[in-house]
């Protein structure tokens, strides 16, 4: 599946100081996902954009989540995909 898609993805649980946002942007960009991962108070918050089958590994790892990290919810919006990123950051 090759579609285009967009989604806004909220990890909630203890997923502060285990390089969460890191490990989402190493594998965004091996995927060739666009886009960004902040810290919030609640956990992780994503945005991405890229083809169904990489963002799938995006929301898979978001679920798991890196060694360390307990993650407690994963809430997915689909957005309506807009190409406005060229790259992936970590936005502090």
């Amino acid at each position: 599946s090759s579609f285009m898609r967009r989604v806004h993805v909220l990890v909630r649980g203890d997923v502060h100081g285990v390089f969460f946002r890191v490990h989402v942007r190493d594998l965004a960009e091996e995927c060739g996902v666009n886009g960004w991962v902040r810290n919030v108070p609640l956990g992780v918050e994503v945005v991405c954009e890229g083809n169904d089958r990489a963002v799938k590994k995006i929301l898979a790892f978001c679920t798991a989540g890196p060694s360390g990290a307990q993650v407690k919810s994963v809430e997915v919006k689909e957005q309506k995909y807009t190409g406005e990123f060229s790259s992936f950051a970590i936005k502090y």
